[in-house]
């Protein structure tokens, strides 16, 4: 049986272009939105949804392309465009009577997020950010050998069929790579939600590709042009992030602060899964970003 959230609803709702999300919804109050990250479905907010529940009506979607959400064929770059996906949100949240929510998300889905909020100003209320940099800004921090950490953002920016090929091959070995590599902490994710984790990323390689190709191609168009206008986050933004400016050699605070005026940004000492390493500290940051 695939774990659930307890207490929260599990329903299929409205993206973009036709495609349905899958979702956990729970709680009252006024709205939240998180996203999840690669390789993992909307499950890794269990802990947070939960605390949050009380005060906040909280949804949890997979992405389009994982978990249990529709995976439509990357015919195009635009279809797995994090503007795309961007439009999900807005649909699936608008499909609940919120036209107006806090949006928080990690990795991949911090990506999304961060789109949304520049393509959606007068939707998005505040922003949470948990370990990433924006995608343009991602490939620029990444040079010499400290790339090596992100591999897999190169090996997946290749044309279709190299990479679904060798990833599919072997994508427990690949996806299960990431989940021990990047987990300070590896008894937050319990055998069964690690499984779980695997079992949905080997069933969405194309997508979960394809998501990354758009990354290397036409996210960074969108970036790039919203870099040259002058666009910025409207909205409260937090970001916490593992030291990753450290480790690879760039002004973190000052990446963020190009995009985001209003800014709160800081360093945790948990993993990259810190919404599953660290609940508690993920949820009280998130509730300080909603009380901004």
């Amino acid at each position: 049986m695939t774990p659930a959230i307890p207490g929260f609803d599990h329903i299929r709702l409205p993206g973009a272009d036709g495609v349905e999300l899958a979702a956990a919804v729970g709680g009252s109050g006024s709205p939240v939105v998180l996203l999840h990250g690669f390789p993992q479905t909307h499950l890794m907010w269990r802990h947070v949804a939960e605390r949050l529940a009380d005060e906040h009506t909280v949804v949890c979607p997979d992405l389009r392309g994982y978990g249990a959400s529709d995976k439509p064929a990357a015919t195009d770059p635009g279809v797995y465009a994090k503007r795309t996906m961007a439009a999900d949100i807005v649909s699936l949240a608008a499909a609940l009577g919120h036209g107006r929510f806090a949006l928080v998300g990690h990795d991949r889905g911090a990506l999304v997020a961060f789109r949304a909020g520049l393509d959606h100003p007068e939707t998005i209320t505040h922003l949470g950010i948990l370990d990433v940099v924006p995608t343009l800004d991602m490939w620029n921090v990444l040079h010499g050998a400290s790339a090596a950490v992100g591999y897999h953002l190169f090996l997946m920016a290749q044309p279709p069929g190299l990479p679904e090929t060798m990833i599919a091959g072997s994508a427990d070995a690949f996806f299960g790579s990431f989940l021990d590599a990047w987990a300070d902490d590896p008894t937050a994710m319990p055998e069964d939600v690690r499984a779980a984790y695997l079992r949905a990323s080997a069933a969405a390689v194309p997508s979960i590709v394809a998501d990354y190709r758009a990354s290397a191609d036409i996210d960074v168009m969108h970036d790039q042009a919203d870099l040259d206008a002058g666009s910025q986050l409207a909205m409260p933004v937090t970001v916490v992030q593992q030291d990753w400016g450290a480790r690879l050699g760039y002004d973190a605070v000052g990446v963020w602060r190009a995009w985001a005026p209003d800014l709160e940004h800081r360093l945790t000492r948990a993993g990259h899964f810190m919404a599953e390493e660290a609940p508690d500290e993920i949820a009280a940051d998130i509730r300080g970003l909603l009380a901004r």
